[in-house]
C-alpha cells in the first residue's frame, strides 16, 4: 500500500483525487467553510491529497451547484436509514 509521509490518503492520480473528492461529499455533509475542496499533488510522494485549502476545485463547484452533490447526500442519507 502506497504512504505518505503527511498521513494523508493517497490518490495515483489527479482524475481519482478529484472523482474521490466528489464522492467524499456526497457522502459527507460538509459545514460551510469546512471539508475538502480540491486535490493537490504532494511534493513528498508525488501522488495526490485532498486539501480544505484555497479555490475549490472545478468539478466540485460544478456538481454542487447543478444540485448533484445534494441529490447524492439525499440518497445516501436513505439507503443508511433504511439499513437499519
Amino acid at each position: 500500500m502506497i504512504t505518505c509521509i503527511s498521513g494523508k490518503k493517497v490518490f495515483p492520480s489527479e482524475q481519482i483525487a478529484e472523482d474521490a473528492l466528489i464522492e467524499a461529499w456526497g457522502r459527507n455533509s460538509y459545514p460551510a467553510g469546512s471539508g475538502p475542496v480540491a486535490v493537490y499533488k504532494c511534493d513528498d510522494c508525488g501522488f495526490y491529497h485532498f486539501t480544505s485549502q484555497g479555490k475549490m476545485n472545478g468539478r466540485l463547484s460544478s456538481e454542487i451547484n447543478a444540485g448533484r452533490i445534494k441529490l447524492q447526500q439525499e440518497v445516501n442519507y436513505w439507503e443508511r436509514k433504511l439499513k437499519k
